[in-house]
């Protein structure tokens, strides 16, 4: 195909994509489950169309779902499997991932699942309750409710109520149905409330209900009797729990994140956790028996809260915490690219570790004041004391251990925040410049690559230097106390400290000397800089303009070497490969774009769901990862270059790429894998992993190593002196006839006199052995007469092998028939020990016979061949091993 054809892509030839992450939870109501196995606690959230799967005790993740067509809407759990709404369809799970089953049948969005038992019940948002067969997937009955009148909202089973479900609607009235008889039972007429949640109480016929107007009921439905009531001021009634350890504490969650802790005993409330969720509380589950919380939101957390402090206040014990909102700003941290440091709308400063979940940091969210928000000054709200979305910001790992060695801009703020990454909290200095504008901001910043001065552009044209350590306004740049005429888009230093490079919307770049602030040169674009990256190894400058190009500038020879065009929208980010050879950027149009700067060219390109909207290379080269829109994961791409040859091209001007599916998570090996409570399959290991090796039996050494020594040890445990065996005294002693009564002496009797020499016919009778090693010599396989051996003690083998001639009754086609066992053995190099053990004691025993027999002998000299060769084979791999080691073990390495 010509250059200038057009040419279809079919996706990325450099990067492949790996894993997301931060990704945890969402608005979806977790599941909880229990394996009687494990003994341990599992939590199943729903992040997308897939759920994943944590254990309670260390929040790892074991298990992520195959996807589902749709988002899901609702999960369930039960002893064996994992139900999964997603529009219309009702998934089940195996093993936490598998699907197993579908059930169809709803018409409308399914809202609500309940498993009970054999059976799954279901409500949609149309009005039909279906009551599914779990394991046939058909229909067992089908409730149709008018959503005007019985919009059903919720559902419970009542405990030790058979056959029974209690449902709850938006309008108020509450439902008590037999699902078998398909009986309406009871109906409650409500509280004049739209029900939320239901949840059964640790006491029998007691039912716990969330309202949409704050309000909880406590009600005994057996009797239909409200037993206690509470009002939540924080509006609907999110989710409700019971504690089962003791306490008779209830849970109730709200939209604003708060979770109130009321007193069943003294009908009061206790405790509130405030803002234990930044959103909306999705569900609260206390765990069975003991003193633990689990909750999660759509903040994208899951948090487990214990109960361990004086008045019966909660304390998060552990959780996983990724961004609430979309991040916008990702750069790697330090050189060893296993840390990505992450800026989102939420406010957050984040760290995600490409290692393990455990390494994650959270920098937290940064404060006007960090006294004031610790003494909640009055007159001042939560939210007035936070600061708004980080915009951009810069780090260097050089200093961190002594001083904060990351400097962010605010959105719409002039000073610019630092965080210290170790301690992993907001620094104490508030960077800002002495006299400027009220209403200018932080545009740009940048840390030097000693860690010891930022260099921060604000929107007035000032470009500022501050001294990280004490915080200190050390100079300005320009004349007029302003570098630019317009707003400043970009700052970077170079590696010694020896240049300073601007730009800003008056479409010029700067280049200034560092220590003097002195302007050297600069160069007029040809439209406005949107944003600037320096690779100082290099001196190469990439710069992204307002009319989608991309300009490289030599910060050497201060020329423009390279330009590049081919996006077609807002060029959101960039970032160069550790060689400065590629420089990957990301726009608007959906593209991520890798250009070659030796050769100039467009070498990769590919289309992605959401536009991407960061981008940053890893130190090592490993693995790119973007952000994207409305999106609250980081993206991991695999660098195909660093595991193969990859054949890359000039691609032509009008290439059409082709969409590369975004990543997803993937359990972490280390933790746990749970399945359902059926018997795991055991790992077998194959019988011989190779021909050319040798494999040993499992038996035990004392089975085949006291072989050849069998009559000393005869002679060792012979005892000293026979046992003499006391004599038989009749019940009725015989006494002599006569006036004085005297005893009858003993006389020999019939079974004394007999001889105890058995004849020789009663020797002649075969062994199972002997009999199957018979057969086997005509079928050729001796796998039953091998197997009968390995059973017999080492005694039994001797008596075994004894009998094989004629004199202990067996023939001379018994003595080949063993050699020829033998030869198979040794030819497969399964049982070696067996076999040389074997082979020992029955030369030992017939090698006399044997030399007497000519085909005997011929088949011992075959056998003798195969001995020789395979120690020759054993004899050199050991001597290579051995030098081997002698060599690692001399050497000076």
């Amino acid at each position: 195909m010509s250059a200038g054809g057009s040419l279809a892509g079919g996706g990325s030839s450099l990067f492949s994509g790996f894993r997301v992450l931060g990704l945890y939870s969402n608005h979806v109501p977790h599941a909880l489950r229990y394996h009687k196995k494990h003994r341990e606690f599992y939590v199943v959230t729903a992040v997308g169309k897939c759920f994943h799967t944590y254990n309670v005790n260390r929040l790892g993740i074991v298990a992520v779902s195959n996807s589902l067509p749709d988002d899901i809407t609702y999960v369930a759990a039960d002893r064996m499997l994992v139900f999964a709404a997603a529009g219309r369809l009702i998934s089940a799970f195996a093993r936490n991932k598998e699907v197993v089953m579908c059930y169809h049948g709803h018409r409308q969005e399914v809202r609500v699942l309940l498993p009970l038992g054999d059976q799954l019940i279901s409500a949609d948002s149309g009005g039909d309750v279906i009551v599914w067969d779990v394991q046939g997937g058909d229909v067992y009955l089908r409730l149709e409710f008018d959503p005007a009148t019985f919009d059903v909202s919720a559902m419970m089973h009542p405990s030790t109520y058979l056959n029974k479900v209690l449902l709850g609607s938006s309008q108020g009235a509450l439902q008590l149905w037999n699902i078998k008889t398909s009986k309406l039972l009871f109906t409650f007429p409500g509280w004049s409330a739209g029900v939320t949640v239901l949840q059964q109480s640790p006491a029998v016929d007691v039912v716990g209900i969330g309202t949409a107007t704050g309000r909880i009921i406590i009600h005994n439905i057996r009797l239909d009797e409200t037993l206690m009531s509470f009002t939540q001021d924080w509006g609907p009634i999110s989710s409700l729990a019971f504690r089962t350890d003791g306490p008779p504490i209830m849970a109730s969650g709200s939209p604003q994140g708060h979770i109130a802790f009321w007193d069943l005993d003294r009908r009061q409330l206790v405790t509130q956790q405030r803002h234990a969720h930044s959103t909306a509380v999705a569900m609260a589950t206390y765990l069975h028996g003991e003193p633990l919380l689990v909750t999660n939101g759509a903040d994208n957390a899951i948090k487990v809260w214990i109960f361990d402090q004086e008045g019966g206040g909660a304390r998060l014990l552990r959780s996983r915490q990724g961004h609430s909102a979309p991040p916008t700003t990702i750069h790697h941290h330090g050189n060893d690219g296993k840390n990505i440091l992450s800026a989102g709308q939420d406010g957050t400063l984040q760290s995600f570790s490409t290692v393990h979940e455990r390494f994650n940091k959270n920098l937290g969210h940064g404060s006007i004041n960090k006294k004031k928000e610790q003494k909640k000054k009055k007159g001042l709200s939560y939210e007035e004391l936070r600061l708004p979305a980080i915009t951009s910001f810069s780090s260097a790992a050089a200093r961190q251990s002594d001083w904060d060695g990351i400097v962010a801009c605010h959105r719409g703020r002039l000073a610019a925040t630092t965080w210290n990454y170790q301690r992993c909290t907001m620094g104490a200095h508030h960077l800002q410049p002495p006299v400027t504008r009220r209403d200018s901001i932080a545009t740009a910043v940048a840390i030097t690559s000693c860690g010891n001065f930022a260099v921060i552009g604000s929107s007035c044209g000032r470009v500022d230097v501050y001294n990280l350590q004490s915080g200190l306004h050390r100079g300005c740049y320009g004349d007029d106390n302003k570098a630019h005429s317009g707003a400043v888009r970009g700052v970077a230093t170079d590696t010694l400290n020896q240049l300073t490079l601007t730009t800003g919307s008056d479409w010029l770049l700067k280049f200034w000397r560092f220590k003097t602030r002195k302007q050297e040169e600069q160069l007029k674009l040809n439209a406005a800089p949107a944003s600037m990256t320096l690779h100082r190894d290099s001196g190469m400058l990439a710069l992204a303009l307002d009319d989608f190009t991309l300009l490289v500038v030599d910060t050497e020879t201060r020329r423009v070497v390279r330009k590049f065009a081919g996006h077609h929208g807002n060029i959101n980010d960039m970032t160069f490969s550790p060689d400065g050879r590629w420089l990957v950027t990301v726009a608007m149009d959906c593209t991520i774009r890798t250009w070659d700067l030796p050769s100039g060219c467009l070498v990769d390109c590919f289309l992605v769901a959401m536009a991407p909207v960061g981008v940053s290379l890893s130190p090592t080269g490993d693995f790119l990862a973007t952000t994207h829109v409305d999106s609250l994961g980081v993206y991991l791409w695999t660098n195909k270059s660093l595991c193969g040859p990859v054949g890359l091209r000039p691609l032509p001007a009008d290439y059409q790429p082709a969409v590369e599916t975004l990543p997803g998570v993937t359990a972490d090996e280390s933790e746990q894998e749970i399945a359902s409570e059926e018997a795991d399959d055991a790992y077998e290991s194959a019988d011989q992993l190779g021909a050319e090796l040798v494999t040993l039996s499992l038996l035990p050494e004392s089975r085949w190593k006291s072989l050849l020594h069998l009559d000393i040890i005869k002679r060792r445990n012979k005892p000293a002196a026979p046992p003499a065996a006391p004599a038989a005294a009749p019940f009725f002693l015989p006494t002599l006839p006569g006036l004085t009564p005297r005893f009858m002496s003993p006389t020999a009797t019939e079974q004394e006199t007999q001889s105890k020499v058995l004849s020789w016919g009663s020797l002649c009778q075969r062994s199972q052995f002997s009999s199957d090693l018979e057969s086997a010599l005509q079928s050729g396989s001796f796998t039953r007469p091998l197997c009968l051996l390995k059973d017999c003690g080492p005694a039994a083998v001797s008596v075994e092998l004894t009998g094989l001639t004629s004199e202990g009754g067996g023939t001379s086609n018994l003595l080949l028939a063993f050699i020829e066992m033998i030869d198979s053995m040794l030819a497969s190099g399964r049982d070696f020990d067996l076999a040389h053990a074997y082979l020992a004691l029955f030369l030992k025993l017939h090698l006399r016979s044997l030399s007497q027999d000519s085909v005997a002998m011929a088949a011992l000299l075959r056998l003798s061949s195969r001995l020789e060769a395979g120690w020759a084979e054993l004899q050199s791999s050991f001597d290579q091993s051995l030098c081997l080691l002698s060599y690692a073990k001399s050497a000076l390495l």
